[in-house]
């Protein structure tokens, strides 16, 4: 049995960065594989390592992706949220510290449920604050796994496992 084909890591890396250009990548293929038969080497494993280093390309864009879409939603459901968190913290706390009846600081939680927008749009409201919320969370901790998951490789690598 032998041996991976031989290719330079820069044009590896040159051939990857320009993945969004087929042609480019095919011809790196071509010439990869037509290396390999030259010198009378193996191919058997240039398919495998391609197929990683477009599925690499593919979640390096779906993370780009994933970061433009939670960057440009966050100033969108920040200040629902803050609103919502604030309005239902001081009302729980004037309540039960301030010693204030319910009477009283009804009006925080008509500002916390979106009762002030009436009833068509109060559920509206309730659901946009809802997936808003699940949205950040889910997207953030995805990109916060990645950014975990990329520094333990990194931290792999310099150990040298």
């Amino acid at each position: 049995m032998r041996g991976p084909v031989a290719v330079t890591v820069e044009a590896f890396v040159e051939a990857r960065r320009s993945a969004n250009k087929f042609i480019e990548f095919q011809r790196f293929l071509f010439q990869a594989v037509k290396a390999g038969r030259n010198s009378g080497r193996s191919t058997d494993s240039l398919p495998v390592t391609l197929s990683i280093a477009m599925e690499g390309s593919t979640v390096a864009r779906l993370l780009v992706r994933v970061r433009q879409l939670h960057r440009w939603v966050a100033p969108l459901v920040v200040l629902p949220l803050l609103v919502t968190v604030s309005t239902g913290v001081t009302y729980r706390l004037a309540k039960d510290w301030g010693g204030l009846s319910r009477d009283q600081v009804h009006w925080l939680m008509t500002i916390h449920e979106g009762e002030w927008l009436g009833p068509a749009l109060e559920p509206v409201v309730v659901l946009l604050n809802a997936v808003g919320l699940l949205w950040m969370l889910a997207t953030g901790s995805w990109l916060l796994l990645q950014n975990v998951r990329r520094q333990w490789i990194a931290s792999r690598k310099e150990a040298g496992g």
